[in-house]
Protein backbone atom coordinates (compact mmCIF):
# COMPACT_ATOMS: atom_id res chain seq x y z
CA UNK A 1 0.00 0.00 0.00
CA UNK A 2 1.53 3.26 -1.06
CA UNK A 3 1.28 6.54 0.82
CA UNK A 4 -0.61 7.89 -2.19
CA UNK A 5 -3.37 5.34 -1.82
CA UNK A 6 -6.49 5.64 0.28
CA UNK A 7 -8.11 2.32 1.11
CA UNK A 8 -11.88 2.44 1.43
CA UNK A 9 -14.71 -0.01 1.81
CA UNK A 10 -17.57 0.38 -0.70
CA UNK A 11 -19.56 2.02 2.13
CA UNK A 12 -16.73 4.50 2.80
CA UNK A 13 -16.51 5.40 -0.89
CA UNK A 14 -20.24 6.09 -1.02
CA UNK A 15 -20.02 8.27 2.09
CA UNK A 16 -17.29 10.43 0.49
CA UNK A 17 -19.17 10.65 -2.82
CA UNK A 18 -22.39 11.64 -1.02
CA UNK A 19 -20.63 14.34 1.02
CA UNK A 20 -18.96 15.73 -2.11
CA UNK A 21 -22.25 15.80 -3.98
CA UNK A 22 -23.99 17.54 -1.05
CA UNK A 23 -21.27 20.20 -0.86
CA UNK A 24 -21.19 20.85 -4.60
CA UNK A 25 -24.92 21.08 -5.06
CA UNK A 26 -26.90 21.96 -1.93
CA UNK A 27 -24.26 23.67 0.23
CA UNK A 28 -22.78 25.82 -2.57
CA UNK A 29 -26.27 27.14 -3.39
CA UNK A 30 -27.00 27.86 0.27
CA UNK A 31 -23.72 29.75 0.66
CA UNK A 32 -24.35 31.69 -2.52
CA UNK A 33 -27.68 32.83 -1.10
CA UNK A 34 -26.06 33.78 2.22
CA UNK A 35 -23.47 35.86 0.39
CA UNK A 36 -26.14 37.66 -1.67
CA UNK A 37 -28.09 38.55 1.47
CA UNK A 38 -24.94 39.65 3.31
CA UNK A 39 -23.83 41.84 0.38
CA UNK A 40 -27.25 43.50 0.35
CA UNK A 41 -26.52 44.82 3.87
CA UNK A 42 -24.00 47.23 2.39
CA UNK A 43 -20.54 48.18 3.67
CA UNK A 44 -18.52 44.93 3.41
CA UNK A 45 -15.70 46.10 5.71
CA UNK A 46 -17.82 45.86 8.84
CA UNK A 47 -20.30 43.27 7.62
CA UNK A 48 -19.92 40.26 9.93
CA UNK A 49 -22.48 38.19 7.99
CA UNK A 50 -20.46 38.65 4.82
CA UNK A 51 -17.15 37.73 6.48
CA UNK A 52 -18.72 34.69 8.13
CA UNK A 53 -20.15 33.49 4.81
CA UNK A 54 -16.78 34.04 3.08
CA UNK A 55 -15.01 32.03 5.81
CA UNK A 56 -17.56 29.22 5.45
CA UNK A 57 -17.13 29.30 1.68
CA UNK A 58 -13.33 28.97 1.99
CA UNK A 59 -13.73 26.05 4.40
CA UNK A 60 -16.24 24.34 2.12
CA UNK A 61 -14.10 24.75 -1.01
CA UNK A 62 -11.11 23.32 0.86
CA UNK A 63 -13.21 20.34 1.93
CA UNK A 64 -14.36 19.81 -1.67
CA UNK A 65 -10.73 19.73 -2.81
CA UNK A 66 -9.86 17.26 -0.03
CA UNK A 67 -12.71 14.94 -0.99
CA UNK A 68 -11.85 15.11 -4.70
CA UNK A 69 -8.22 14.23 -3.91
CA UNK A 70 -9.37 11.35 -1.70
CA UNK A 71 -11.44 9.96 -4.58
CA UNK A 72 -8.50 10.25 -6.99
CA UNK A 73 -6.25 8.11 -4.81
CA UNK A 74 -8.94 5.77 -3.47
CA UNK A 75 -8.69 2.02 -3.79
CA UNK A 76 -11.91 0.28 -2.89
CA UNK A 77 -11.71 -3.07 -1.16
CA UNK A 78 -13.63 -5.57 -3.25
CA UNK A 79 -16.31 -7.06 -1.03
CA UNK A 80 -15.89 -10.46 -2.72
CA UNK A 81 -12.21 -10.54 -1.72
CA UNK A 82 -12.99 -10.27 1.99
CA UNK A 83 -12.50 -13.65 3.60
CA UNK A 84 -14.08 -15.03 6.73
CA UNK A 85 -11.05 -17.26 7.35
CA UNK A 86 -8.66 -14.46 8.36
CA UNK A 87 -8.93 -10.78 9.19
CA UNK A 88 -8.41 -8.30 6.36
CA UNK A 89 -9.55 -4.78 5.54
CA UNK A 90 -13.32 -4.83 5.39
CA UNK A 91 -13.69 -7.74 7.82
CA UNK A 92 -16.01 -7.44 10.78
CA UNK A 93 -14.61 -9.13 13.86
CA UNK A 94 -16.13 -10.22 17.15
CA UNK A 95 -13.64 -10.10 20.00
CA UNK A 96 -13.79 -11.20 23.59
CA UNK A 97 -12.06 -8.87 26.03
CA UNK A 98 -10.51 -11.58 28.20
CA UNK A 99 -10.14 -9.49 31.38
CA UNK A 100 -13.77 -8.31 31.43
CA UNK A 101 -15.31 -11.23 29.51
CA UNK A 102 -17.01 -8.73 27.24
CA UNK A 103 -17.78 -9.16 23.52
CA UNK A 104 -16.90 -6.30 21.18
CA UNK A 105 -17.54 -6.04 17.45
CA UNK A 106 -15.46 -3.92 15.04
CA UNK A 107 -15.11 -3.51 11.30
CA UNK A 108 -11.51 -3.12 10.12
CA UNK A 109 -11.34 -0.20 7.69
CA UNK A 110 -8.85 2.26 6.22
CA UNK A 111 -7.75 5.28 8.27
CA UNK A 112 -10.13 7.66 6.47
CA UNK A 113 -13.14 5.63 7.61
CA UNK A 114 -12.07 4.90 11.18
CA UNK A 115 -14.74 5.85 13.70
CA UNK A 116 -14.47 4.02 17.02
CA UNK A 117 -17.85 5.34 18.18
CA UNK A 118 -19.39 3.46 15.25
CA UNK A 119 -17.21 0.36 15.78
CA UNK A 120 -14.89 1.01 12.83
CA UNK A 121 -11.17 0.75 13.52
CA UNK A 122 -8.27 1.48 11.20
CA UNK A 123 -5.98 -1.34 10.13
CA UNK A 124 -3.20 1.10 11.14
CA UNK A 125 -4.41 1.38 14.77
CA UNK A 126 -2.66 -0.77 17.39
CA UNK A 127 -5.63 -3.18 17.55
CA UNK A 128 -6.06 -3.15 13.78
CA UNK A 129 -2.39 -4.01 13.22
CA UNK A 130 -2.63 -6.92 15.65
CA UNK A 131 -5.83 -8.22 14.02
CA UNK A 132 -4.63 -8.25 10.40
CA UNK A 133 -4.16 -11.82 9.18
CA UNK A 134 -5.41 -13.42 12.40
CA UNK A 135 -7.78 -16.40 12.48
CA UNK A 136 -10.66 -17.38 14.75
CA UNK A 137 -9.46 -18.66 18.11
CA UNK A 138 -6.24 -16.66 18.14
CA UNK A 139 -5.41 -14.35 21.03
CA UNK A 140 -4.34 -10.76 20.44
CA UNK A 141 -2.44 -8.52 22.85
CA UNK A 142 -2.59 -4.76 22.41
CA UNK A 143 -0.51 -2.21 24.26
CA UNK A 144 -2.82 0.55 25.45
CA UNK A 145 -2.33 3.50 27.81
CA UNK A 146 -4.01 1.44 30.56
CA UNK A 147 -1.68 -1.50 29.97
CA UNK A 148 -1.82 -4.62 27.84
CA UNK A 149 -5.33 -5.62 26.75
CA UNK A 150 -5.85 -9.21 25.67
CA UNK A 151 -8.58 -10.29 23.26
CA UNK A 152 -9.66 -13.58 21.76
CA UNK A 153 -10.89 -13.53 18.17
CA UNK A 154 -14.29 -15.24 18.30
CA UNK A 155 -15.67 -14.62 14.81
CA UNK A 156 -14.76 -13.09 11.45
CA UNK A 157 -17.55 -11.88 9.20
CA UNK A 158 -16.85 -11.08 5.57
CA UNK A 159 -17.92 -7.51 4.80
Amino acid sequence: MSKEELILTPEGLKKIEDELDELKTVKRKELSQRLKVAISYGDLKENSEYHSAKDDQAFMETRILQLERMLKIARVVDASSISSSQVSIGSTVVLNDIEFSEKIEYQVVGPAEADVANHKISYESPLGKELMGKKVGQKIQVNAPVGVIEYELLEIKAG
